[in-house]
């Protein structure tokens, strides 16, 4: 298997499907994997046909489970590699945060360390009920970007946050749903049919009208001062001047299934 095998696309639908395909590893990220990630990210991003993207681990036992600790050596071996290391994980992490698109983390089994990074910056997590969780950082003397460190707190809040961080354990996915972690657990059977129909019915809302929430949903988190509201009146405004408001109005009077382009 090549490094190129290791990350797979495909789109589904109007679902753009992301998947890290290194289950030896139980999807450990090695650094062309993190790059590939990107690449593929953008991908979806500029096409039009994909409305939402969904991203998972192959395999069966592992979403991500954190870096690749077996390529440190090549990857993390002096200061330039891990610098052109950190730059890949930032490049694909801020992509994914301020994707335009929506999307959701299928998750089964392990999420660990910077599969949780990944995880958080996805708008919507669905696992497993045998999935665990946990950032180990504090049990390899690694310290934690402040960016990944913002995102956990803000899903789960400081005291949460805490206890993931100070214990370094793993948790349940019925703690995972408690904490505010992910959003659903599924049973471990259920999960892909489940994924699929909830992602199918993100895929088939008017585009624009999801990606204005999105915005909104986005702004609505940041300090007063630093909120872009007229970003945010804009995008509004081009939903009500859209072709897919005219389809929505018709669909609704005509007690049929509405058919949005995003325009």
């Amino acid at each position: 298997m090549t490094e190129t095998d290791k990350m797979l696309a495909h789109t589904e639908d109007g679902v753009g499907i992301l998947t890290f395909n290194n289950p030896e590893r139980h999807n450990a990220v090695s650094l062309d994997m993190w790059e590939a990630a990107g690449t593929l990210l953008e991908g979806f991003a500029a096409d039009p046909a994909v409305r939402v993207v969904v991203l998972t681990g192959a395999g069966g036992k592992a979403f991500v489970s954190g870096a690749d600790i077996s390529r440190f050596e090549d990857e993390r071996a002096d200061v330039a590699a891990y610098e052109r290391y950190n730059a890949a994980v930032e490049r694909t992490t801020a992509l994914l945060a301020a994707f335009p698109k929506p999307t959701v983390a299928m998750i089964r089994g392990y999420c660990l360390g910077g599969g949780v990074a990944i995880a958080v910056c996805c708008d919507l997590r669905i696992c497993s009920d045998n999935s665990r969780f946990a950032v180990p950082a504090a049990r390899l003397g690694i310290g934690y970007a402040y960016g990944g460190l913002t995102r956990i707190v803000d899903l789960v809040g400081p005291a949460f946050a805490k206890e993931i961080l100070f214990t370094a354990r793993q948790f349940t996915a019925a703690e995972a749903h408690q904490m505010g972690l992910v959003n659903q657990v599924v049973a471990h059977d259920e999960l892909d049919a489940y994924v699929r129909d909830y992602a199918g019915q993100i895929a088939e809302n008017a585009p624009l009208t999801v990606a204005a929430a999105k915005v909104a949903v986005g702004e609505a988190v940041k300090d007063p001062g630093e909120r872009d509201l007229a970003r945010c009146d804009a995008m509004v405004r081009a939903c009500f001047d859209s072709r897919d408001y005219v389809e929505g109005r018709r669909a609704f009077m005509e007690k049929r299934k509405p058919e949005f382009e995003g325009r």
